[in-house]
């Protein structure tokens, strides 16, 4: 795959217009509120995963509605806080996976809390709507013709609640608690940096979720190209669809965040294109920095990336 996007003068100039709901604001806030009614104590129970160096539990909190979510929490064994916490939210199609896939973070000195994706992959956390409109394979037109029945509604406020139960931890410093994730990870990040005034960094790899119209129409890629099936097949709803996305765009959330952030991207990425990326990152609110893999697709930087996050952090916590 060469580069098919804009160049790379251009891409740090693309500002484009992308909708943005009169009720966007007032939308997040009544979600939001209405989730937090739920509140009740997150379950923690220590988890034998025979990795004497970490630190596991088994962590089950309320989400969307009051809904139990599953996550785990992974810890330096031994060590006394107050430490940071990174909140890592997962790629389209997976889970939380098993504890041992996530020891970069605690072999760092960092505790990470690993949230489940409702109704994906190998997780442990169902999907309990009850949404029966029509929608194509996938989770991307899920609810899509109403905004508050899409699925990306109750994830990102499942990441919220995350995010919420993160600063309450024994033994994380609440001042410290970073969002990270590639892929739909990266746009959940994304969406919680604009949505959480408490985050304090965010990691943004190759986000996914972002400038949503201009994915659908250059990139015949999955998962946008779900999009693209359903308003082929639902041609007097297309409107109705980028309409219900516009409360989802990563755009729009990036306007709204404060925190740091670092972001990264592949200029060769047929998955979530360079464009959607910098339209994004163009209209960050807060201090941001952008990591370019110039030759990569959407694996982005891969391995690479880590040592440009653990030191983009060090040099922002000291």
């Amino acid at each position: 795959m060469a580069m098919f996007d804009l160049s790379p003068a251009d891409l740090l100039d693309y500002r484009p217009e992308v909708a943005e709901p009169a009720d966007f604001d007032a939308f997040w806030l009544r979600t939001l509120t209405a989730a937090r009614q739920h509140e009740s104590a997150a379950e923690l129970t220590p988890y034998d995963a025979l990795l004497p160096g970490v630190r596991v539990t088994d962590v089950r909190f309320s989400g969307y509605d009051g809904q139990p979510v599953a996550a785990w929490l992974v810890e330096p064994a031994g060590a006394e806080g107050p430490r940071p916490c990174v909140v890592q939210f997962i790629g389209y199609g997976g889970g939380r996976g098993r504890p041992h896939e996530w020891l970069l973070w605690p072999a760092a000195g960092y505790a990470v809390l690993v949230v489940d994706s409702r109704g994906q992959g190998d997780g442990d956390t169902p999907d309990l709507a009850g949404d029966t409109t029509p929608h194509h394979s996938g989770l991307m037109t899920r609810g899509v013709l109403d905004p508050e029945l899409y699925y990306y509604r109750r994830l990102f406020t499942d990441a919220v609640r995350a995010v919420d139960l993160a600063a309450t931890l024994p033994g994380v410093d609440p001042a410290r608690v970073v969002v990270a994730g590639a892929s739909q990870g990266g746009g959940i990040a994304q969406a919680v940096a604009g949505l959480h005034p408490g985050v304090a960094a965010a990691l943004i790899d190759v986000p996914f979720l972002t400038h949503f119209r201009r994915a659908s129409e250059i990139t015949d890629s999955y998962p946008y190209q779900e999009l693209s099936v359903f308003c082929a097949t639902n041609r007097d709803r297309v409107e109705q669809v980028f309409d219900t996305l516009s409360y989802f765009d990563g755009v729009n959330f990036a306007a709204r965040a404060t925190a740091p952030a670092l972001y990264s991207v592949g200029l060769m990425d047929d998955v979530c294109p360079p464009s959607t990326v910098y339209a994004a990152y163009n209209r960050y609110g807060g201090p941001k920095t952008m990591q370019v893999w110039s030759y990569n697709r959407h694996e982005g930087g891969g391995s690479f990336q880590s040592p440009v996050q653990l030191r983009w952090l060090r040099e922002l916590f000291g």
